[in-house]
């Protein structure tokens, strides 16, 4: 029986649902977590999620989004690919893929990248033990440009706290607090300079109770801040984090990773997932994270 490519509906969340659980061998989807990949994208557009169905059987699912002028530059990505063991090596993720390019190039992306999508992600690239997912992204003209990596950090083998630490930034009026909601206009504007595609992920961090952000004020002004449980719903994020340039070396953000990692084991987490990791070095000396997952990072020019 061939199949039939189709935009994506509302109705087909809970199909859309147990074929990621089967597909995702690796990783595990709740409802709660899918619903936030799909529907909490920024720039969630059913026009670009598209579906394959055999019969009134959904055997094949790929997400499209967009982040437009970054840094002056349009991108698209592939979010999230999923397409039944039974049905794989039929072209299905193909002509998907093939429809999704298309649409994108008519709306001027530059550039098409898989998985590691700023704001709401789910991977930051593809695991390479989805070694399926490498061969497409080589067959569809994917290059492959970077390695990145999510470390692991044990939650249970100690105190996640720093008064000594704490008491010497008060006495260079460096205070450190959980985040209200009165200083969120003022954490939006302090990330919007250096960080500003960071903004929606403390946009998701302030809707936890309590806000899920502790920051650091000199003289009552934010400096430096660190969040958890901004992306990924029910996993134990952290992240992002950002000091000050003018501020760093002060001891701020090791203060500031262990307020969240405290958070999360008072509620309940064995471990922390700190993903797309650029100085591993300061979360393993801090915090003794190790590397427990690697991804490729591929993308695709569409224009010179």
């Amino acid at each position: 029986m061939t199949h039939t490519i189709r935009q994506y509906l509302d109705k087909d969340f809970d199909e859309v649902f147990t074929l990621c659980q089967n597909a995702y061998k690796f990783d595990s989807f709740t409802k709660e977590l899918l619903h936030e990949k799909i529907y909490d994208d920024p720039f969630f557009n059913p026009e670009i999620i598209w579906l394959a169905e055999e019969g009134t059987t959904i055997v094949g699912f790929l997400m499209g989004t967009c982040r437009m002028d970054i840094r002056g530059v349009n991108y698209g990505y592939v979010k999230l690919m999923a397409v039944s063991e039974t049905h794989q090596r039929k072209g299905i993720a193909r002509s998907m893929y093939e429809l999704l390019e298309k649409e994108l190039r008519s709306r001027k992306v530059d550039v098409m990248r898989l998985g590691d999508v700023p704001m709401n992600y789910f991977m930051p690239g593809i695991d390479p033990r989805y070694t399926p997912a490498l061969c497409f992204a080589m067959r569809m003209g994917f290059n492959r440009f970077m390695d990145t990596s999510n470390l692991v950090v044990d939650l249970s083998d100690r105190e996640w706290s720093d008064e000594k630490k704490i008491m010497a930034l008060k006495s260079d009026d460096i205070e450190v607090c959980r985040a209200t909601a009165e200083d969120k206009d003022e954490l939006m504007d302090f990330v919007a300079e250096e960080w500003k595609l960071w903004q929606y992920e403390l946009e998701m961090a302030c809707k936890s109770n309590p806000i899920a952000i502790h920051v650091a004020k000199l003289n009552g002004k934010i400096k430096a801040f660190s969040a958890h449980s901004a992306n990924n719903k029910g996993l134990s994020w952290f992240g992002p984090m950002g000091t000050h340039p003018d501020l760093r070396g002060k001891g701020m953000g090791k203060v500031l990773l262990y307020r969240c990692l405290e958070d999360l084991k008072n509620t309940g987490f064995k471990t922390a997932i700190i993903p797309w990791v650029g100085p591993i070095d300061f979360y393993s000396h801090h915090a003794g994270a190790v590397v427990e997952r690697v991804f490729w990072r591929y993308e695709k020019k569409l224009t010179e």
